[in-house]
């Protein structure tokens, strides 16, 4: 179940979705809420996202195969 972006928390490795004129898209690796803004919580990488949608990361199955 898709949680509004405005109650994402932060310090947690979450998927997040973004809505683009082809429609919903969800991140494929996991991205975490910073006070500066979006990071990808696997290298810690700034991500220059608008998200629109949160849930909980599930590695299992986001797993290739």
């Amino acid at each position: 179940m898709w949680n509004p972006i405005a109650s994402a928390p932060y310090g947690r490795s979450l998927e997040v979705a973004v809505i683009d004129d082809d429609g919903l898209h969800t991140l494929i690796f996991p991205c975490e809420k910073g006070r500066e803004g979006w990071k990808n919580a696997t290298n810690g990488a700034r991500v220059d996202i608008r998200p629109t949608h949160w849930r909980d990361w599930e590695p299992k199955n986001k797993q290739p195969g």
